[in-house]
């Protein structure tokens, strides 16, 4: 039986992306998506006669010429709101500018027949991993980036900053460290418990994040093994669908731990020599660095400079399967802002 298809047409390529997202989430590899963002191609497309089962369609795509197609269900995105009037029994108005998410609620309660599938059930959290070889390459920018776009997509998501000096702070609102002593004594101890005994200190503000630490783990005499145990223990309480640990460049024991309990590992680097052969390095000294458990990204991508993932002084050893471009203002730049990049949108997509 040929999959239900939908239709996605709209010019605004940033409102569709969620949109997809959404439905690849929910029923991937179910339903055959076609999404359309050029007028010129809508106008062809539609020149002969097609088949769908839901047909989602901005103001400034539509007209009723597409009613004779055979579509089962006709979504009007509106720019403003209005009551619903129309006198085609298929076509429902929808305000363009409410929540993904009861747009897509609507969708499917209205084309629930026509889709003949169900929602996936709820998939078991995930830790993923972001990682670099060398620093100054972004991954505090990256693994942010992914966890609000994460976030954006309706998933609950852990951020755990797995650095041994802490300072991602300066891209939150409340920049204030733990300062209670049970709870570092608590982080020293490291029991089985040790996520419900300090779940209490999780922070939110778009995605939820264990504060950052007042000092080193050294001064504090904190196990960097403790950031394994807390994204297991998060993942068993199954209060998050991601739990994202930002941890740094060092190579050891502790780092190997943390790349056997991730279920994704996301390895950052830029387009300099230096970064291409610290990576290479890396990727040299992992098991399976090949297989799709690991992501390489290039982060401050900028087409104009040289780049070294393309160049001949260089054989690299791993393959880039998303560019992050660069941020100009990005001391003026928070979490949310990180994810409206369309190479953090693609690469939260991988994950997904």
């Amino acid at each position: 039986m040929a999959k239900p298809k939908i239709i996605i047409a709209d010019s605004d390529k940033d409102y569709v992306i969620p949109i997809q997202y959404k439905f690849v989430e929910e029923f991937f590899e179910k339903v055959d998506i076609e999404v359309i963002t050029e007028e010129s191609y809508f106008n062809q497309y539609f020149a002969e006669p097609k088949k769908a089962e839901i047909l989602i369609i901005s103001e400034d795509l539509y007209d009723s010429s597409v009613l004779r197609h055979d579509i089962g269900h006709i979504f009007l995105m509106t720019e403003q709101y209005t009551e619903e009037a129309t006198a085609q029994l298929n076509v429902s108005h929808i305000y363009k500018y409410t929540s993904i998410k009861e747009i897509f609620t609507e969708i499917i309660g209205k084309s629930q027949g026509a889709l003949r599938v169900h929602a996936n059930e709820k998939k078991e959290p995930r830790i993923i991993l972001v990682t670099s070889a060398c620093g100054g390459v972004g991954k505090t920018t990256v693994a942010l980036g992914i966890s609000s776009c994460l976030t954006k997509n309706y998933k609950k998501v852990l951020y755990i900053n797995a650095d041994r000096l802490q300072h991602f702070q300066h891209l939150l609102d409340n920049k204030t460290p733990i300062t209670a002593l049970d709870v570092y004594a608590r982080f020293t101890n490291r029991s089985t418990l040790i996520f419900s005994e300090i779940k209490h200190i999780i922070r939110k503000e778009q995605f939820s994040y264990i504060p950052p630490f007042k000092s080193s783990l050294m001064s504090l005499g904190i196990s960097y093994m403790v950031f394994s145990e807390l994204a297991v223990a998060a993942k068993k309480s199954k209060e998050f669908d991601y739990i994202v640990v930002d941890a740094d460049i060092a190579f050891d024991d502790f780092k190997a731990e943390l790349l056997n309990v991730a279920d994704k590992v996301i390895i950052v680097t830029k387009q300099d020599m230096g970064a291409v052969y610290a990576t290479n390095i890396m990727a040299s000294n992992i098991n399976g660095f090949n297989s799709e458990k690991y992501l390489f990204v290039c982060n401050d991508f900028n087409r104009n400079n040289a780049n070294a993932l393309v160049s001949s002084e260089v054989s690299v050893k791993f393959a880039v399967n998303e560019y992050v471009e660069h941020f100009s203002d990005y001391s003026r730049m928070k979490p949310d802002d990180f994810s409206n990049e369309k190479g953090i949108q693609k690469t939260a997509f991988l994950i997904i």
